[in-house]
This record gives C-alpha cells, sequence and structure tokens, in this order.
C-alpha cells in the first residue's frame, strides 16, 4: 500500500518502537487479518485470538512486567494498534482491554487487585469491559441508574447497560455503578463483576451499522452480589477517576481516526492509479488530485495533531479540553476523508468487497462513542470563558 507520508516519521518513535512496529505488523497482518471477514459474518472474533495476541506480547504492553505486561509505555500500545488497524484486524477489542480497562486497575486497584487481574487479561486468559452506557444514560455518565448498595461486606448490584464493547467474551467488567444514589456524581463507583458471578447475565450480541466483528452487548445484573474488596479505589471516588482516564480514551479514538484516514487514503491512491476512465487513469483527472490532495494535507495536520497530544500525554500534560478537541476533530475529518475516498472508488466503493466501504460503516461510531463530539464541543467551550 502506498505510503503517504514518506518523509514524516512521528517524534515519539525510537528505534525500539519501529522494532515493536515490524513485528506487531506481521502478527496482525498474518494471524488475525486474515480471518477479519469470518469474524464478521459471526458477529465477533474467535476466543483464541485473544489468547493468541497475548501470547504473543501484544495485550497490556504497558503495563509493568510485575503484573503480566511488557512494562512498556503508552507509545507501546500506540504502535501495537496502529498495526492492528492497519492490518484490517478491528475486530478485536484490545484497545478497550489494554488501553482503557487494564490502566483503571494499574491506577485505582490494590495490590491484590493488580496481582488477581492483570496477568490474566495480559495473556488473554481473561477478557476485560467496562460498562458505562446504560438505556438511558450515554454521555451523561452522573445521570446512571445501576446501583451497588451495601449489604454487609457485598455490594448487591442491580441494573442494565448497553452498547458494551467485548460484552460476549469479558470475563470481568468494570461496572459504572451508583453506591449512594443520594449523592449524584459523588454517590459513583467503580465495581468489578467476574463473569461467572450468580446475578451476572449477557445480553445479545448486538447488530451494529458497522465494526461487526466486534462483539457490543447488553448487560445484566439482577441482585449479583460482589465483595467489597471489589471496589476500585475509594467507595464514591468513580466519577473522579472516570473524568481522570477519559482523556487517554479520547485521545486512543483520535489516534485511530488517523489511522484509518491515512489507510483510506492509501488504498484510494493505489486504486486510482490502476483504474481507467475515457482512456486515462482516474487520478490524472484534477479532480481526482485535488480531492486526495485535500485529504492528504488534513491526514498529516491530524498526525502531526495526535503526535503531539501524545507527547503531552506521556509527560502528564494533556488536558481534558485539549484531548476533546482530538477526538472530535479527527473523527470528524475520518467520516469526510473516507466518504471522499469511498467516493473516489465510484461504484466500487459501495461494494463489500473493497475495504473502503467497511471503513466507510465502521467509522461511523467514532464520532459517537467516548462522548459523542457534540459534549466535546461543550468541553471545549467550557475553557473559552475560564
Amino acid at each position: 500500500m502506498t505510503d503517504i507520508f514518506e518523509n514524516y516519521s512521528s517524534p515519539w518513535l525510537n528505534e525500539e518502537l519501529l522494532v515493536l512496529r515490524d513485528a506487531a505488523r506481521k502478527f496482525f497482518t498474518t494471524e488475525l487479518g486474515p480471518h477479519q471477514a469470518r469474524w464478521e459474518e459471526q458477529g465477533m472474533v474467535d476466543r483464541d485470538a485473544w489468547t493468541k495476541t497475548g501470547a504473543a506480547g501484544f495485550l497490556l504492553a504497558e503495563m509493568p512486567v510485575e503484573y503480566g505486561g511488557s512494562g512498556g509505555d503508552y507509545r507501546h500500545e500506540t504502535v501495537i494498534m496502529e498495526e492492528q488497524l492497519r492490518a484490517g484486524a478491528s475486530g478485536l477489542g484490545s484497545q478497550v482491554h489494554s488501553q482503557i480497562v487494564a490502566p483503571y486497575f494499574l491506577h485505582y486497584g490494590t495490590e491484590e487487585q493488580k496481582q488477581k487481574w492483570l496477568p490474566k487479561m495480559a495473556t488473554g486468559e481473561c477478557v476485560g469491559a467496562i460498562a458505562m452506557t446504560e438505556p438511558n444514560t450515554g454521555s451523561d455518565l452522573q445521570g446512571v441508574r445501576t446501583t451497588a448498595i451495601r449489604d454487609g461486606d457485598d455490594y448487591v448490584i442491580n441494573g442494565s447497560k448497553t452498547y458494551i464493547s467485548n460484552g460476549q467474551h469479558c470475563d470481568l467488567v468494570i461496572v459504572v455503578a451508583k453506591t449512594d444514589p443520594t449523592q449524584g456524581a459523588k454517590g459513583i463507583s467503580l465495581i468489578v463483576v467476574e463473569a461467572n458471578t450468580p446475578g451476572f447475565q449477557r445480553g445479545r450480541n448486538l447488530k451494529k451499522m458497522g465494526q461487526a466483528a466486534a462483539d457490543t452487548s447488553e448487560l445484566f445484573f439482577a441482585d449479583c452480589r460482589v465483595p467489597v474488596g471489589n471496589c476500585l479505589g475509594d467507595e464514591g471516588k468513580g466519577f473522579v477517576q472516570l473524568m481522570q482516564q477519559l482523556p487517554q480514551e479520547r485521545l486512543n479514538i483520535a489516534q485511530a481516526a488517523v489511522v484509518e484516514m491515512e489507510r483510506a487514503i492509501a488504498m484510494t491512491i493505489d486504486f486510482v492509479k490502476e483504474r481507467k476512465a475515457f482512456g486515462q487513469r482516474v487520478l490524472d483527472f484534477q479532480n481526482t488530485k485535488f480531492k486526495l490532495a485535500e485529504c492528504k494535507t488534513e491526514a498529516l495536520i491530524a498526525r502531526n495533531f495526535v503526535d503531539q497530544c501524545l507527547v503531552k500525554h506521556m509527560s502528564g500534560e494533556l488536558d481534558a479540553s485539549t484531548a476533546s478537541m482530538a477526538k472530535y476533530w479527527c473523527t470528524d475529518k475520518q467520516n469526510q476523508i473516507i466518504d471522499t475516498c469511498l467516493q473516489l472508488h465510484g461504484g466500487a466503493g459501495y461494494m463489500e468487497e473493497y475495504p473502503i466501504s467497511g471503513m466507510y460503516k465502521d467509522a461511523r461510531v467514532q464520532s459517537i462513542y467516548g462522548g459523542t463530539n457534540e459534549i466535546m464541543k461543550e468541553l471545549i467551550s467550557r475553557t473559552l470563558d475560564a
């Protein structure tokens, strides 16, 4: 595939990360990518895809070695994520597992909790999920209705969640619940529920517009009893913990958006070089060249922006507003660029045999999850009159 930025290298890359990139590219291209179409048909990846990825060392790359991780940092996770997407192997929900769920254990878990769950997550034996969204609550996390009421040495959890990534495969789920329903945001806690706990039930594997290989589920809790020791961090601190971790999640979504726009441009350049119309290559039409020039320019701006955000994140300087900017702008551009690239494919772009068709469908949710882009703009606007 065409390298659209042959003269640009991300400033955070080094020799170690380039070696990791080569290894990850080989693994995802040979071990996962070839199965993506079948996984889309069955609505989820094979369970052993998780253990294969864990055995290869591509889960929990930024977790300390003492907890089964690779001892890397967020840059390592980024390289792995990028190569997974470039291989077209997006069905495996490793970004949620490694870059969202695992950090909650690292930052807020007790030593016992870390030792109990992180090593199994690193091998893929245990798949992680986080349950925020409910049937009537999306971006407004203060409005969750799921409760976890203390009863002696246990929490009794009741409620339902929906649109939960990794929901069919998950072996544990971090549940956002109200431990004190009278206290609003200050009554929210994060409670770990293992999938074999009585009272926990998986619902349907939801059929979606795109990302068909990624299992997305309803989860139900009916008098689901877990030990008080399953609370991550202090009771009532869940909302604060969520706000602290959401910038990394939103940066991750922005980074994925950039990879997908780069991939779309590269495959479109290859297509229009070969496609003929009216006796010449489609690339030779001025409209094609101008459209792709615009796409390439915007993609490079997006790449520079997320690279800057990553550097800030590594130094602990990435603020919530900037992460929101990256998330909303890059995902909007992802959808716009992929739409343009599909148009340049002509009728072929509407056919499922061409990857651009699937990328078009997969991209749509990027501006919704992790907080809708409208919410991102609201968060950014709060800095205008600070």
